[in-house]
């Protein structure tokens, strides 16, 4: 899953159905101003990629989650800086949101709309992970 020694990042894939939770975050002077998001964040020395994301829905959203399994990452470049940005799905319970601290709003959206919203360069990365999660390709996916 990655060189652990590279920077790195999680986003948490919480998925009802069709549709995916997604967030914008507030305006601020930052490039990620009014952008949407997969929610997650930087990964913390010491620290496994399902206790950054369980930290992050708590300090973000004051939501409990459940990581269910690693999907895929992709490596991208920001200020000069390459990370990598690992997807996990989580289990997210739309009641267990208590607030939002850096988003203005949260939705749950179908990955076709949320290909049309200013999402963050590094999120669409995740867009083919995401999308293979929902179209597998292989007959061992296949239910019999």
């Amino acid at each position: 899953m990655g060189d652990r020694s590279q920077a790195r990042s999680v986003a948490g894939i919480a998925r009802r159905g069709e549709l995916f939770f997604i967030a914008r975050r507030k305006a601020d002077i930052t490039e990620m101003s009014l952008r949407w998001e997969f929610p997650g964040g930087k990964v913390e020395a010491g620290e496994t990629d399902e206790g950054a994301l369980v930290r992050e829905f708590e300090e973000e959203f004051s939501a409990s989650i459940r990581v269910i399994s690693f999907l895929g990452e992709s490596i991208f470049t920001n200020r000069g800086k390459t990370r990598a940005l690992a997807a996990w799905e989580i289990e997210l319970a739309p009641e267990s949101i208590g607030m939002l601290e850096e988003h203005s709003e949260a939705a749950w959206l179908p990955l076709e709309l949320i290909k049309e919203l200013d999402l963050a360069d590094s999120d669409k990365s995740l867009l083919p992970i995401i999308e293979a999660t929902l179209h597998p390709r292989s007959p061992l996916y296949r239910m019999v």
